[in-house]
């Protein structure tokens, strides 16, 4: 009996870095996660138990700190082609490189209205993501967001829909939309402007979640796709995922009152999960 290696891959993962870059009294702060995969000629390693062309996990952490202490981090999509580039350059046995960082997002504590040069807030679950695949010949680059939180409690409905022996939910032109988005969108090149390009899909995003006059969550979520695609013409597709975060009106009337569509559960599980892809033309 014979058995063939079909595949394989191997690096660390949750890599986490802080990078503080200090201009005088104004200080930018970076606060990422990096994962770093590589694929290539790596079978005896697996096979024989050859370990003479692994590059050690450790190295592949060190490496993160080593480059961020070269030079600020800057845009993760740019850091994570430099750290290609390390890899690449001392390691022929490599073919490709999959690289994803994850950015917390802080924002400056306004002191007197102006923001503090050195003092940060968190509080949000969104991050930025970026994720690179890099080959030898060339690389592809994904901007993206995660874990962005948002809700509105007007201009929204659901009816029109199939009913069956099993529907039960009720139709409504106004009800609670509540959703987690999470988009990744795809750059024509390794030289976008990705810091312009994060910012205008964001604000797209939740600009159109705000203002479209929604059918479903299936609505909204093309027209935020095709404004992000108008805000940046550097990317050429974008896909989102959007769970329906539920909110059930409480029945009042048990209580003796009557509930104006006002007071409502929130439910975390089942929820609705929809996912489109949206690309030019």
């Amino acid at each position: 009996m014979t058995f063939e290696l079909t595949e394989n891959s191997y690096g660390k993962s949750n890599v986490r870095l802080v990078r503080v870059t200090r201009n005088g009294q104004q200080h930018e702060l970076k606060d990422i996660a990096v994962d770093i995969q590589f694929k290539g000629d790596f079978d005896t390693v697996y096979t024989q138990g050859d370990n003479s062309k692994v590059l050690p996990t450790d190295t592949i952490k060190n490496t993160v700190y080593a480059l961020a202490g070269k030079q600020a981090v800057g845009e993760i999509e740019a850091f994570g082609q430099r750290l290609a580039e390390h890899f690449f350059a001392g390691n022929p046995q490599i073919s490709e490189i999959h690289i994803a960082i994850s950015e917390r997002l802080w924002t400056r504590i306004p002191v007197s209205g102006k923001p503090h040069p050195s003092a940060f807030v968190g509080g949000s679950e969104e991050r930025r993501t970026a994720n690179i695949v890099a080959a030898r010949k060339g690389s592809s680059i994904q901007g993206g967001i995660e874990d962005l939180l948002v809700l509105r409690t007007a201009g929204s409905g659901f009816s029109g829909y199939i009913k069956d022996a099993y529907t039960t939910l009720p139709e409504t032109n106004d009800r609670i939309f509540s959703t987690v988005v999470k988009a990744i969108w795809s750059y024509k090149s390794a030289t976008a402007d990705f810091k312009r390009c994060w910012n205008e899909v964001r604000s797209g995003l939740l600009e159109t979640f705000a203002a479209h006059p929604s059918e479903s969550v299936q609505h909204t979520m093309y027209a935020m796709a095709e404004v992000a695609l108008q805000h940046c013409a550097e990317i050429t597709e974008i896909h989102l995922t959007m769970p329906n975060k539920h909110h059930i009106p409480f029945d009042l009337s048990r209580l003796g009152l009557e509930n104006q569509n006002e007071v409502f559960v929130p439910t975390d599980e089942p929820y609705g999960l929809i996912e489109a892809t949206v690309r030019r033309k």
